[in-house]
Parts: C-alpha cells; sequence; structure tokens
C-alpha cells in the first residue's frame, strides 16, 4: 500500500506553495498555546524545498511560536483550573505534573530547555502562566530554546536538504511504514511500563 511517497509528495508542494510560511506561522502559534502538531514537520520541507530561506523561516516560526506560547502563558494565568482536567483528558497528565515539578526546581530554566525538547511546550507555557512567572524571563527564555530548535532544523535541512532529497524519495514508503511500527512499539512499551 503505497500511502507515504504522494503524502511526502503534497507536503513538499504545499511546502512551495505561497502561502506556506502563512500556515507555518499560525501552525507555529497555534502549537505553542493549544494544537497538538510541533511547527517542525511544516519547517523542514520548506527549507528542504528553498534552502536559501532557511534561517528567515526559523526566525519567523521563532517568533510566532513565542507570540502562542504568550497565548498559552495567559490561558494558565486566567484560566488553569479550567484547562486542567482538558490537559489531562487529552493524556498530558502525567507530563503537565512533571513540568510543574521542574518549574518549582528549575524555575525560568526550565523554559529553555522545553523550548528546545520534544515534550509539548504548550504545557510548559500554560504552567509559566498558571505560577505567575515573571514574563520577560518567560519570553527571553521562550525565544533561546524555541530560537535553538527552529534554527538547528533550518540549518540542518538547509544543509543535507537540497542533496538528500533526491535520494530520500525512493525509499520514503520504507522509512515511512518503518516508522509507524517504531511508533507503534513505543507506544506498547510505554504502556507496559505503566
Amino acid at each position: 500500500m503505497r500511502l507515504f511517497g504522494p503524502l511526502y509528495d503534497r507536503v513538499m508542494t504545499w511546502s512551495r506553495h505561497r502561502h506556506a510560511p502563512r500556515y507555518l506561522a499560525a501552525l507555529s502559534f497555534a502549537e505553542s498555546s493549544f494544537f497538538p502538531v510541533p511547527p517542525d514537520v511544516m519547517l523542514a520541507p520548506m527549507v528542504a524545498a528553498r534552502p536559501d530561506r532557511g534561517p528567515r523561516l526559523a526566525l519567523m516560526t521563532t517568533v510566532f511560536s513565542v507570540l502562542g506560547g504568550l497565548l498559552g502563558y495567559l490561558l494558565g494565568y486566567l484560566a488553569f483550573e479550567l484547562l486542567q482536567p482538558m490537559v489531562i483528558s487529552a493524556g498530558y497528565g502525567d507530563e503537565l505534573i512533571q513540568a510543574q515539578e521542574w518549574f518549582s526546581v528549575w524555575g525560568v530554566w526550565v523554559v529553555l530547555v522545553a523550548g528546545f525538547s520534544p515534550i509539548p511546550y504548550k504545557l510548559f507555557t500554560i504552567t509559566a502562566g498558571a505560577m505567575s512567572m515573571a514574563v520577560l524571563p518567560f519570553v527571553v527564555a521562550s525565544f533561546l530554546g524555541r530560537g535553538a530548535r527552529f534554527f538547528a532544523v533550518a540549518l540542518i535541512l538547509g544543509w543535507l536538504g537540497p542533496r538528500m532529497e533526491p535520494r530520500l524519495r525512493p525509499y520514503i514508503e520504507w522509512i515511512g511504514w518503518a516508522s509507524v511500527v517504531l511508533l507503534v512499539l513505543a507506544v506498547i512499551i510505554y504502556q507496559l511500563q505503566g
């Protein structure tokens, strides 16, 4: 069953679309406060398609991610009690508790690390607001952490993308299905440990 090849081709086409930067900005903003899909999935193919625009796209992704993080902060500050049951029912209860523990131990430094980590950033933006963290350190740490992550993606894909894209395409079905198998195994292992 050919699923990943056509999907890959569609994503590469979207990444070259004239409105793609707007979509990336919207995704970056939404992901930092409520949307589950990280902007890397759109940033990476956009940079691979147009490496010359990598730094500009990384900066735009960073700025809109931090702006979305401010929305998450505001939501946590104003409505944490209302949001907490929704976060838990979405399956992020353990991560939320861990974020709260990290905040109490490391303070603003956790925002810097969270901006770069694969842990959903929105948990940290909402928790920062709920704990009334000072806004300026929150913004600076967010900008540094998110910027490091998105510029790393842009640099790596800008450098490797044009050379790897023609070599990657013939194997995309194998890579896609292997990723699905690895994801399923990771979920099974995680469930068995819990």
